[in-house]
């Protein structure tokens, strides 16, 4: 990209942030919608673990995203892979708890599957926008 306009990749960029934003509102609507079309608010529980899934990495992690994604001998680092691993795998378990207990039907379930889904390829999105080194909005 490199021989296009910088107001064109402005508009780009600007472009990423929006889808971003759209995919992170989606799977809002979609969480609210698990619970307010069968009048069961339930699936509200696993708003908690998505509020915990950034956690460990803001507080362990720090400003360095690339020593997620290799080898480390830094504690700290493996713990903030950890608590994330155990935070993502809480997400996906608090709706199948709660459908084997009785509490929510296979339509809550499946929005808040879906809304799981939404928000990880919203994540997924984040990083590789992260990855770019002439983006200009990487660490918002």
């Amino acid at each position: 990209m490199a021989d296009v306009p910088g107001y064109l990749r402005t508009c780009l960029d600007m472009g990423k942030i929006a889808f971003l934003a759209i995919l992170v509102s989606t799977g809002i609507v979609l969480q609210i919608l698990a619970c307010a079309l069968f009048n069961n608010w339930w699936p509200m529980l696993s708003v908690i673990m998505y509020v915990l899934l950034p956690m460990p990495l803001l507080f362990f992690g720090g400003s360095d995203s690339t020593s997620l994604f290799n080898e480390s001998d830094n504690s700290w680092i493996n713990a903030a892979k950890f608590l994330t691993g155990a935070s993502a795998v809480g997400s996906v378990a608090i709706p199948s708890i709660l459908k084997h207990a009785g509490l929510i039907g296979w339509g809550a379930l499946a929005l808040d599957l879906s809304s799981y889904v939404v928000f990880l390829v919203a994540i997924l999105g984040y990083i590789c926008i992260g990855d770019a080194s002439d983006n200009y909005y990487s660490y918002i």
